[in-house]
């Protein structure tokens, strides 16, 4: 947004909760807007509770090719807020690895815009930015947003794209080109789907919250395409020339039961298998960011801490770097894009891997939803643990994968990805009322 010419009130709130479902209905009138939710959570170096940029006043929009270079030519023609998502697709540019593979949900590679509106707001204040709207109506339209009215979400009928058989005898051919030394890890994505499928994107995604609230979700409508995340994964965040990413890689059951629960996390944070994924990622994620950082300066600031979530526990790094001069916002995803814990190691050749073994393509799964600021500097979530939804084909997608490693056992990799999608099944096989 040009912040020479808007304008933004303080308005003060009680109760967030209220005022979160609030925006979110609001929202939802524009044929687009992003919702970006941290739920409270005080984790390293996050700096926004929530936020919400609605309505377009200039977007670019573009597939896998040249969408890179456009994209740095819409950043530097203004110096604005930017919303929007990289797909995981964007490898066909950067990598030069093709998917030949349906995508059914069909978000665009690239999309960015610039909001009309933007509601950022903690846990006693709101603020509401706007270039032509006048705030206090605004902030009245939003207050007097009725939250109730639902239209009707019927049961999803969920299939897979495999069999479990499939699926293990797939992941033993995995363990055939680590083997052979065509890869040391490969994060193997199966999709779960819907068809003639009709929701609410608004109920489901407050539904999804509610069970498994996680500090990089995001409500994200393009026009007729919707992304319902629940990520509790950071990409990449840049403040003035400090970059920072914090790949999880290592996931473990939460317990209802306290002692059961506690050996649980201790299990993860001990296990050989996860610190031996986790490690390849954080090299790989080193190497990434030492192609654009100053020599020297990437360091590994947490290895292997484990972190608490409503339905897991992850084992998560953390990795940091000064920019080097004159690195843009598309040097930056080149160097970086698509992340590290959602290929593998070494990346080129498990994107060639993944593009022959995979059914679907990704889309926007394992891509990148955030925004970047006047300043520059920007914040990324991984897109996992979501729902992509688009209702003018009434389809339904949403994905899960491990990590594949020479160790690992087909079965507990299956049982791995049915853990990751259990919230987002609990709530679209729901009943409605």
């Amino acid at each position: 947004m040009n912040q020479a010419t808007s304008t933004n009130c303080i308005f003060t709130v009680t109760d967030l909760k209220q005022v979160k479902d609030k925006v979110l209905n609001w929202a939802n009138r524009f044929s687009t807007f992003c919702f970006l939710d941290n739920h409270q959570y005080n984790l390293r170096s996050h700096s926004l509770e929530c936020i919400a940029a609605v309505g377009v006043i200039d977007s670019i929009e573009a597939g896998a090719g040249n969408s890179l270079q456009r994209l740095q030519q819409f950043l530097n023609a203004d110096r604005r807020w930017l919303f929007g998502h990289l797909g995981y697709d964007l490898k066909n540019e950067i990598e030069n690895v093709e998917t030949t593979q349906p995508d059914l949900v069909q978000f665009p590679d690239l999309f960015f815009f610039q909001p009309e509106i933007i509601v950022r707001f903690d846990n006693s204040r709101l603020t509401i930015e706007s270039k032509s709207e006048d705030e206090e109506k605004i902030f009245d339209a939003i207050m007097t947003c009725d939250c109730d009215n639902k239209i009707k979400t019927y049961p999803a009928n969920i299939r897979n794209r495999y069999e479990k058989k499939e699926y293990v005898a797939v992941v033993e051919k995995l363990r055939e080109h680590i083997l052979r030394g065509d890869c040391y890890e490969i994060n193997f994505c199966q999709e779960f789907f819907a068809e003639n499928s009709i929701i609410d994107p608004v109920a489901i995604y407050s539904n999804l919250s509610s069970l498994s609230p996680n500090p990089f979700s995001a409500f994200y409508k393009l026009e007729d395409k919707y992304l319902l995340c629940a990520s509790p994964e950071r990409f990449l965040k840049k403040l003035g020339r400090k970059i920072l990413s914090q790949p999880i890689k290592g996931t473990a059951r939460r317990m209802s039961a306290a002692v059961e629960d506690i050996k649980s996390r201790n299990e993860l944070q001990q296990s050989t298998k996860d610190r031996s994924e986790n490690v390849m990622i954080v090299d790989l994620v080193r190497n990434d960011l030492s192609k654009i950082c100053t020599e020297g300066s990437v360091t590994v600031d947490e290895l292997f801490e484990v972190y608490s979530f409503p339905q897991v526990h992850q084992m998560i790094s953390t990795i940091s770097g000064e920019l080097s001069e004159h690195i843009r916002f598309s040097d930056i995803i080149r160097a970086t894009f698509p992340m590290g814990s959602m290929t593998g190691a070494p990346k080129k050749k498990v994107l060639e891997l993944i593009a022959r073994y995979e059914r679907t393509k990704r889309g926007i799964f394992s891509g990148a939803l955030g925004y970047i600021t006047p300043e520059g500097d920007f914040d990324f979530n991984v897109v996992i643990r979501s729902i992509m939804y688009n209702s003018a084909a009434r389809y339904l997608s949403f994905q899960a994968g491990s990590a594949i490693t020479f160790y690992s056992d087909p079965e507990k990799e299956w049982e791995e990805c049915l853990l990751k999608v259990a919230s987002i099944r609990k709530v679209l096989e729901a009943t409605a009322e």
